[in-house]
């Protein structure tokens, strides 16, 4: 606890890794308090989603449960335990696959399939309009129907991540490489 207490005073920004199958467990709690007390913006990661028993939505409801601020999923993942193959990008649309046979393969961007897109325009629209809870503009898009872009929901993400509003979720499983590149990217982006 005294070493996280070192290291959150020079942060900019953390990623608090989640376990799949776990979600938020009480140490995850204690740092995310002391996270608080020193106003650091943080990304989640769900991690592990290729275990037995892993679980993204239990993971985003146990965040939702636990803190204050309002998780919000960017992607969600294609497949769960063995079948971990990518992520639905819910920010600018389509699908990202990983190499099953080779890590270094780290991703193949595609269209949303077919038996998803139900799946992804549900993330999609709660995207929007948590979003929307936060920006006017935004909400002004969603009532009129219209169609928010990714420029302005990356935007929008980042000003209320650095404020401690809300907090992006990424799935990943980092031991076979799955999901890390755009995590990578999503430091960039909102943090």
């Amino acid at each position: 606890t005294i070493e996280v207490e070192r290291s959150l005073r020079v942060l900019d920004g953390a990623v608090v890794v989640l376990d799949g199958v776990h979600g938020v467990e009480p140490q995850s709690e204690t740092v995310w308090h002391q996270a608080d007390n020193y106003g650091v913006p943080r990304i989640v990661v769900v991690n592990k989603l290729d275990r037995i028993g892993a679980d993204f939505d239990m993971c985003v409801d146990t965040v939702r449960t636990s803190f204050s601020q309002t998780p919000i999923p960017i992607q969600l993942p294609i497949g769960i335990e063995k079948d971990f193959a990518g992520v639905l990008d819910l920010v600018d649309g389509g699908a990202i696959y990983f190499d099953q046979k080779d890590p270094r393969e780290v991703r193949r961007e595609a269209e949303v399939p077919h038996e998803l897109q139900d799946r992804f325009d549900e993330g999609r629209a709660f995207l929007v309009e948590a979003l929307a809870d936060f920006d006017d503009e935004i909400a002004t898009i969603y009532l009129e129907g219209g169609e928010v872009d990714a420029p302005k929901i990356r935007a929008t993400l980042r000003e209320h991540t650095l404020e401690g509003n809300v907090v992006p979720v990424l799935c990943a499983s980092a031991l076979r490489n799955k999901g890390v590149p755009p995590v990578l990217d999503a430091v960039v982006a909102y943090l």
